[in-house]
């Protein structure tokens, strides 16, 4: 029986929609199988074929990780900041000659060269800030009205790809007060040089006498008015020394040559022998001749039991053994001192036995922890005369000489 017309053309409808859609299907896996690669099969690649970049690469292909761009950043920024020659224009070994030459002129009134200075210069020490070459050069104007200090550069040398570091010691003294106290201050500068343009950008100071030296440091605030008390330290010619460096122990000085008379004491802090020696430079001498007086009174122990010690007067400087007179009292004789590194402490009242004793001994303790090297025995320094000086006012000072002492 033939189907209604209805129902025929109902299923060739049906037919033609299923057709189309399995056209549709086919056509689509064929464009997946040309244009996608396969995980199951080696590549092939074809010259100028336009699908060999979608293959899959080789098994023994290795690709590489790239690292975070994080990551990258912060290792390329170490690189920069660790690495010497970042900038090949900047010759730090020149800037340090001229270092060399221009800081000896910080107080003087040559001055410092402005120009090798940025505009922007970041100066710090433990009790002073500024942020410009203005408020840089104001601050030197500063102390030296205040304080005439006197700058010794030690030496400097590059220690960083733009950082240059010195050594020096400053000796001011403060004239607004009566007794014009002197201020001592040692230590090191980090210098900063901007590589864009060659000259210094920073200037931060680190003093030896303090442990904390960020601004604004309430350590290096009461290091300086320690140092405005008052020592009586008589208008007379004293061995000629350098303070190398000072911390809130001690002073390591340099001294130079100088000539004794001397005679044998009792003991550190004894009299016994200074008449004698007194007389000499009073003209009880071979040629009566009169020698001007000197400070500090000098007693020596040459060893820790204190078995030899020496009482001694310093000469003047333009005298040498083959000018001076010989002594005409028996027991007394001329000694050349050859100088050499010392660490003294200062300290105030009258010196017995015992305070030069302790004295001694906190003073050789505290070079031993530094890592220095006393020898055995030392010095009492005494500049006053004891009846006519106030004992808190009274300089006194305990010196060992050192060894193998080296200023870096």
């Amino acid at each position: 029986t033939r189907k209604p017309k209805h129902i025929l053309l109902k299923q060739k409808k049906y037919r033609t929609v299923l057709k189309n859609k399995i056209k549709k299907m086919c056509t689509s896996q064929l464009s997946d199988l040309i244009c996608r690669p396969s995980i199951h099969r080696r590549p092939i690649f074809r010259l100028g074929h336009p699908t060999s970049v979608f293959l899959t690469p080789p098994k023994n292909t290795k690709t590489k990780t790239l690292k975070s761009p994080k990551k990258f950043k912060i290792y390329q920024s170490l690189v920069d900041k660790q690495s010497p020659v970042k900038n090949p224009t900047v010759d730090m070994n020149k800037l340090v000659e001229f270092l060399y030459e221009d800081l000896p002129h910080l107080f003087d009134d040559q001055g410092i060269n402005r120009t090798a200075y940025d505009d922007y210069v970041k100066f710090r020490d433990p009790i002073t800030k500024h942020d410009s070459i203005d408020g840089y050069l104001f601050n030197i104007a500063m102390l030296k009205q205040l304080f005439r200090p006197n700058f010794q550069l030690h030496w400097a040398k590059q220690t960083g790809p733009y950082e240059i570091t010195t050594r020096w010691t400053m000796v001011m003294k403060f004239i607004l007060l009566p007794w014009k106290p002197e201020l001592v201050f040692t230590g090191t500068s980090i210098m900063g040089v901007n590589p864009k343009t060659n000259k210094f950008n920073s200037h931060v100071d680190y003093w030896d006498s303090i442990q904390n030296n960020d601004y604004f440091s309430l350590e290096g605030l009461v290091e300086v008015i320690k140092q405005l008390r008052i020592y009586k330290t008589p208008d007379l010619e004293t061995p000629s020394y350098q303070i190398l460096r000072r911390t809130a122990a001690y002073e390591v000085r340099k001294y130079d040559p100088f000539i004794v008379v001397e005679t044998e004491g009792n003991n550190l802090a004894g009299n016994r022998g200074f008449n004698d020696v007194a007389g000499y430079i009073f003209g009880k001498n071979a040629t009566e001749e009169k020698i001007p007086m000197t400070t500090p009174v000098f007693t020596q122990a040459f060893d820790a039991e204190n078995s030899k010690v020496s009482i001694q007067i310093v000469l003047p400087s333009d005298k040498s053994l083959s000018s001076l007179p010989v002594p005409s009292k028996e027991g007394i004789s001329l000694r050349k001192t050859e100088g050499g590194i010392a660490a003294a402490i200062k300290f105030s009242g009258k010196p017995t036995d015992d305070v030069v004793r302790e004295k001694e001994k906190q003073l050789r303790s505290s070079l031993i922890r530094d890592g220095l090297k006393p020898q055995s025995g030392c010095m009492l320094a005494r500049y006053n005369d004891p009846g006519r000086t106030w004992k808190f006012i009274m300089r006194n000072e305990v010196l060992i000489w050192l060894e193998d002492f080296k200023l870096d």
